[in-house]
């Protein structure tokens, strides 16, 4: 699939990494960074969304995502892990559950430019989901560049895979292609945010690391199995 990701806003917090482990396949470990893992929730727009050999379809191939992820390896290669994706197309919902097994939910969703701000904000409605919602501002406040090798930033984002645990709790990995992030300094108002309370974390006390980017264009390729460990 190719798709190309806007106005997008990082938002990570640190956690402890036993905090998260039973949350995720025993096969893969909570990747750490001075000695944290993170949690990160990123609201975006996506548009483009295809088969790389065919056309747009409209209804389906642009609309709101919001995702709650940390990062994960299986011992070999760092990945993104997502704990949930709402998104605000049920046919899109529906073909990412089923192509890519990734735990996508239906929400109402709305996003807008105003006073130069990004508003947006989502409230599931995935028949028997845990309810969550997120509803908050956020902008860039400095230049785009691209981070560091070595520094938290680079950590965040140069990430080239993605897991998820598909039927009968095997895992998969996901390629994903894409140029470096370009990425700005941001600020946000986060007024509502229950994503995280819907998997049994607590949001943090500290302030979280932000960061900006404008646009992104992406290739994710179809998910390979990676073992036959399923979950108890």
């Amino acid at each position: 699939m190719v798709q190309t990701w806007h106005d997008l806003l990082f938002a990570h917090w640190p956690v402890p990494p036993e905090a998260l482990q039973h949350l995720i396949p025993p096969s893969l470990a909570p990747d750490v960074y001075d000695a944290q893992a993170w949690l990160a929730v990123v609201p975006f727009r996506m548009s483009g969304i295809r088969p790389w050999v065919l056309p747009a379809v409209p209804g389906i191939s642009a609309l709101p995502e919001l995702n709650l992820r940390t990062y994960v390896t299986d011992g070999t290669k760092p990945g993104v892990y997502f704990f949930s994706l709402d998104a605000g197309s049920p046919i899109a919902v529906a073909l990412a559950r089923r192509w890519y097994h990734l735990p996508y939910y239906r929400a109402h969703m709305r996003v807008r430019w105003e006073d130069g701000w990004v508003r947006y904000s989502s409230r599931r409605t995935h028949r028997g989901a845990e309810p969550a919602a997120f509803e908050g501002r956020y902008r860039p406040v400095g230049d785009p560049s691209h981070a560091t090798r070595g520094t938290v930033e680079h950590w965040f984002t140069e990430r080239y895979c993605l897991y998820n645990r598909g039927p009968r709790g095997r895992v998969y990995r996901s390629e994903v292609d894409h140029v470096q992030w370009p990425l700005q300094p941001a600020e946000a108002r986060i007024d509502h945010n229950t994503l995280l309370s819907a998997h049994g974390l607590a949001v943090p006390d500290t302030a979280p690391i932000l960061h900006f980017s404008r646009r992104l264009d992406v290739r994710v390729w179809l998910p390979e199995r990676l073992n036959d460990r399923a979950m108890p």
